[in-house]
């Protein structure tokens, strides 16, 4: 099992609306030593992957190759959760030893649940939003079986966000999210 860390960040929005840009932000300004960035998707990709005998590195960039599989694989990881459902959550914390952990794609309320449920107070959940505007500009065009399923609209109720930050590329309202986000975690450190 991983190092207990000081805090848990479970990043969840829509596609396009920016999860890992502030992420990646937040690192940055952080650091690599205090700050790591576990993507549930990664373990999931993977292990897909091999079960399909698909090129991994090629499902882990924003390709048309990962677009072809999308559909077959949220399937498929959905009935990999249905079965475990902290399988991929146990899989991203194996190893990490930052004090802080940023989860760029939680998109389950099982995800959130097995967080808690592990780390308890030491989890805030954050939500990313842009509108459909600015996901647009970003390339983003709504797709049914990927926009309309889970992994997409699973957190859309039933969760308290402790944190919501709106990424409409306005960089000084962003910045001034950004500020009291990290002023909070700098408090937990």
């Amino acid at each position: 099992m991983a190092r207990s860390p000081k805090l848990i960040l479970l990043f969840s929005g829509k596609r396009k609306s920016g999860k890992d840009f502030v992420a990646e932000e937040i690192q940055s300004r952080l650091g690599p030593d205090v700050c790591t960035i576990l993507r549930l998707s990664g373990p999931l990709k993977e292990q897909y992957a091999k079960e399909h005998g698909l090129d991994f590195q090629r499902l882990l960039d924003a390709s048309n190759y990962k677009e072809t599989y999308r559909e077959d694989m949220i399937r498929w990881g959905e009935e990999r959760r249905r079965t475990d459902p902290g399988f991929f959550c146990r899989i991203v914390v194996e190893g990490a030893v930052q004090p802080v952990w940023v989860v760029s794609d939680t998109r389950r309320l099982s995800d959130v649940e097995w967080f808690q449920d592990v780390y308890g107070d030491l989890v805030q959940v954050v939500r990313v939003n842009a509108t459909e505007e600015t996901r647009k500009r970003r390339d983003w065009v709504f797709v049914v079986g990927i926009d309309d399923a889970e992994s997409e609209c699973g957190l859309d109720q039933g969760v308290v966000f402790n944190w919501v930050i709106t990424n409409d590329g306005e960089p000084l309202s962003l910045e001034a999210q950004l500020e009291k986000l990290l002023q909070f975690i700098e408090s937990k450190l």
